[in-house]
């Protein structure tokens, strides 16, 4: 594998009082705020008093929300790096990134909604990780401009395969699923037969949990195999 997520500090760790200001562990509280609760969540306050200091602490590393947010993505996108010495192919590592940058949206599930409201273009980890795709997708015969629209289509798709992971919402507590699944599966099931015989049939796959493994693994073939079936065009 030639991608790591490193991203850890407070899931699971203990902070330190040395340790409780850094400006990593300070964006780390947040992402877990904003993963258990939302973005709405995230306040210079409310962070705080989950790190048990004042408010004026926190300005010392973020002056207000925007900035805190900022460094949010900065921080999480941090363990996306290629290791550009493999010899691989360019193929290989690209998909090793592309997975990478799933497994982080699996873990982050706020993720996308703080791509969204920030600009991540100002991130350095940001502007790293897309130089590695770049330097992999030109290799693989794209233009830099094409390859930057691969980039941003592939990291979209990533986004779009955690938004899209089947089964009920994270909103609904684990215990009720089955119930979630059985409502689904009834609604669909009342559907029409004559105009929506493919719904009904689908509606099956409601009677056990998905796959989630193997959802995500055929994203990634099919985000995969369009990169490969356009390098192959421009041979």
């Amino acid at each position: 594998m030639y991608l790591v997520h490193e991203t850890c500090t407070l899931y699971g760790c203990q902070v330190t009082p040395a340790e409780r200001l850094s400006k990593a562990t300070v964006a780390e509280r947040a992402l877990r705020l904003a993963d258990e609760e939302g973005l709405d969540a995230i306040t210079i306050r409310r962070l705080a008093k989950e790190l048990g200091v004042t408010p004026m602490a926190l300005y010392w590393h973020f002056k207000n929300k925007d900035e805190l947010l900022q460094g949010v993505v900065d921080h999480v996108l941090s363990g996306l790096r290629a290791d550009r010495g493999t010899g691989d192919p360019w193929q290989v590592q690209l998909r090793a990134i592309v997975q990478t940058a799933i497994n982080v949206m699996r873990a982050h599930p706020a993720l996308p909604d703080l791509l969204h409201s920030t600009d991540k273009t100002r991130s350095d980890s940001f502007a790293r990780a897309t130089n590695d795709t770049l330097a992999l997708l030109t290799e693989g015969g794209f233009g830099v401009e094409e390859a930057y629209w691969i980039a941003m289509y592939l990291l979209n798709g990533a986004m779009g395969l955690a938004a899209g992971q089947p089964d009920c919402p994270a909103t609904v507590p684990r215990e009720q699923a089955p119930e979630w699944r059985r409502q689904k599966r009834a609604m669909l099931e009342c559907l029409p037969a004559d105009q929506f015989p493919m719904m009904i049939e689908f509606a099956k796959t409601y009677q056990q949990p998905p796959d989630l493994e193997h959802y995500y693994a055929f994203g990634l073939d099919l985000l995969m195999s369009a990169v490969e079936t356009m390098a192959a065009r421009h041979r």
